[in-house]
C-alpha cells in the first residue's frame, strides 16, 4: 500500500528508508534533497516532448506518450531500485508530488516495495528550505583576518562538540579571490541552500552555534539575507593573531598552487585591489616570491576586514589575542573564551 507523507514526517524517516527523486538528471544536477539518489523516469529529451505534447494535444495524450516512452524501462527500474533500497523501502518524489512519482510509486509497490510519496514533492522541500532561514538562531561568529586559521579552528570546534556551520565547506569556497584553490567544484546556489537549511533544522536552538564571520558572497554564491543579517549583528570572537604568523600559514596554503591560476585570481580584483599593487603581485607571483605575493594582497583583505568589523556594534565584538601553535590547542582557548564571556 502506497502512503503519501508530508515535509514534516520527511525528517523522521528510519536511515533504512532510501530517499528516490525521479526527476530528470539535469533538474536533479540543479539541486536536490540531500541524500536523496537519482532514478529518472524521463531523460531531459523525453521530459521536453511530454511537455510540448501536452501543450499541443493535452493531458490524455501527454500520458500516453509517457507510457510510450517508458514501457520498456520499468524492469530497469525495479533492477535499480532493488539496488538503491534492497530493503525495499523507498521514498519516492518528483517535482510536485504527481503523475511522475506517482507511476514509479505504483511500480515498485506493485513489486513489493514499502513506498512512500512526499506530498508537494520537492516543491514543498524548497518551501521549507526557505522557511529554515526565517528562524532565529544563537549564532557565535568566528571572525579575524585573512590567514587566521578561522577554516581549521572551526572544524575543530565541531570535534571537540560544539555545534558548527561551516558556510565555506558548503559552499566549496574560501571566500576570497583565490578561495577555489583552483579545484573546488562550487554547488549551484539552491543545493547550497538545501545543505544548509538541513544543517540549520539539525541544530539545538538552545546552544550557541559557530560561524564564520562572512561576506555576502562566498565565491559565485550568495549567504540567504536573513542568516547574514543574523551573521552581522551576532556576538564576534575575533582572533587576533601575528601577521607574521598569518604571512607564514598563507604562503604554505598557497605556495603550493598554479601560478596562472594565482595570476587569473589577482587579475579578476584588479579594479578593488589597485593596478599598482597587481602588478607587484603578479611580478611576484612570476617570480616566485609567493611570501612576497601574501604581504600584498593582505593590504588589500585586512583593510577590508578592519572596514566589515568597523560597521559592527563594538559592544557584540570580542577580541581574542592568540598565539597559533597547533589548531587543538586553538580551539580549546576558543570555547574557554566563549564560556567566560557567556558567549552561549
Amino acid at each position: 500500500m502506497i502512503k503519501r507523507i508530508d515535509i514534516g514526517d520527511l525528517f523522521k524517516l528510519n536511515q533504512d528508508v532510501v530517499i528516490i527523486d525521479v526527476r530528470t538528471p539535469s533538474e536533479y544536477s540543479h539541486a536536490h534533497i540531500v541524500n536523496s539518489i537519482n532514478l529518472p523516469i524521463f531523460t531531459d529529451e523525453e521530459r521536453v516532448q511530454i511537455g510540448t505534447t501536452y501543450k499541443r494535444k493535452g493531458r490524455e495524450e501527454a500520458i500516453l506518450l509517457g507510457f510510450d516512452l517508458t514501457g520498456k524501462k520499468w524492469r530497469a527500474f525495479i533492477e535499480n531500485a532493488l539496488q538503491i533500497a534492497p530493503d525495499k523501502k523507498v521514498l519516492i518524489h518528483c517535482w510536485r508530488g504527481g503523475m511522475r512519482s506517482g507511476a514509479m510509486a505504483w511500480i515498485l509497490d506493485f513489486y513489493g516495495f514499502e513506498v512512500l510519496v512526499l506530498n508537494g514533492g520537492y516543491k514543498q522541500y524548497r518551501n521549507w528550505v526557505l522557511k529554515q532561514f526565517a528562524k532565529d538562531y544563537p549564532f557565535c561568529v568566528l571572525g579575524g583576518m585573512t590567514g587566521s586559521h578561522k577554516t581549521e579552528i572551526l572544524k575543530e570546534l565541531a570535534v571537540k562538540g560544539e555545534q558548527v556551520i561551516d558556510l565555506e565547506d558548503l559552499a566549496q569556497h574560501l571566500g576570497s579571490a583565490y578561495g577555489s584553490l583552483n579545484k573546488l567544484i562550487q554547488p549551484s546556489q539552491e543545493q547550497f541552500e538545501n545543505m544548509l537549511a538541513q544543517q540549520l533544522s539539525n541544530v539545538n536552538i538552545h546552544k550557541r552555534i559557530w560561524i564564520e564571520n562572512e561576506s555576502s558572497l562566498i565565491g559565485k554564491i550568495s549567504i540567504p539575507p536573513d542568516i547574514l543579517k543574523q551573521i552581522k549583528s551576532a556576538r564576534l570572537v575575533e582572533l587576533r593573531i601575528d601577521k607574521e604568523q598569518r604571512v607564514k600559514f598563507l604562503t604554505e596554503e598557497y605556495g603550493m598552487l598554479d601560478k596562472n591560476f594565482l595570476i587569473e585570481s589577482t587579475q579578476k580584483i584588479q579594479k578593488r585591489f589597485g593596478p599598482e599593487q597587481t602588478k607587484d603581485a603578479i611580478n611576484a607571483i612570476q617570480e616566485n616570491r609567493i611570501e612576497d605575493f601574501i604581504r600584498i594582497v593582505l593590504i588589500y583583505y585586512d583593510k577590508t576586514y578592519t572596514n566589515g568589523i568597523l560597521n559592527r556594534d563594538a559592544t557584540n565584538c570580542f577580541p581574542l589575542s592568540i598565539e597559533f601553535d597547533n589548531v587543538q590547542n586553538t580551539a580549546q582557548q576558543v570555547i574557554a573564551f566563549a564560556n567566560n564571556n557567556n558567549l552561549t
